[in-house]
């Protein structure tokens, strides 16, 4: 199985990838939704829509997320939050996916991630509620900072990857279809000349689903 194909049966729920399985059932919740409203296709079902039916999945699954306390605060961004997980080896963010268009390209975005980059896997652990605004909430292993990121060094691991730089930090992948944004130097840490992706922001391209 070449590579995209391995990426097309991660997205689409086949195999077994026990930690990321969370992931995979609201992604799959969310498509079984589309065909259930008769929306067959994603654009004509809303992210408004996938909110309301993400939350009834939520609640009868009880993944709400209670273990948060505001004194864990560590920082945040345009689109997260970030906490020191109770057990210090791990922080966890609130993310509102507002970098993406809909919920279930954040998904996607998710398990992409953990196929490139295992170092800093991400797991699923609940969702929270806040102003009626809904965040997921993911945990990661904490990776300590021993010295600045050197971008060049990201562009060439990417490259030798298969991604190419477009404009700025934003790579992509025309091979397989994706596209990888927002890769400046607090997005990517470095640990004694290891580099380690934290937060990336995958997009699929509609020739991801081709068979090429």
């Amino acid at each position: 199985m070449n590579l995209k194909h391995e990426l097309q049966s991660i997205i689409s729920g086949i195999g077994n990838h026990s930690a990321e399985d969370i992931i995979k059932a609201a992604a799959h919740y969310i498509r079984e939704s589309q065909k259930t409203s008769g929306n067959t296709k994603k654009s004509e079902f809303t992210k408004k829509q996938e909110a309301k039916k993400l939350t009834e999945w939520i609640d009868s699954q009880n993944l709400w997320f209670c273990d948060h306390y505001e004194n864990r605060f560590i920082a945040s961004g345009a689109e997260q939050r970030v906490y020191l997980h109770s057990d210090e080896k791990f922080v966890y963010k609130f993310n509102d996916t507002i970098f993406y268009e809909f919920w279930l390209d954040y998904f996607y975005s998710l398990l992409i991630h953990n196929y490139f980059f295992p170092q800093t896997a991400y797991e699923l652990i609940g969702f929270y509620q806040e102003k009626e605004v809904l965040f997921a909430v993911v945990k990661q292993p904490f990776i300590e900072i021993t010295e600045p990121t050197n971008l060049p060094s990201v562009k060439e691991f990417l490259n030798q990857n298969g991604f190419e730089l477009k404009k700025n930090n934003d790579y992509f992948n025309n091979k397989i279809g994706i596209i990888l944004e927002d890769l400046h130097d607090e997005n990517v840490l470095t640990n004694n000349g290891v580099l380690f992706f934290i937060d990336t922001v995958f997009y699929i391209k509609d020739s991801f689903f081709s068979e090429q």
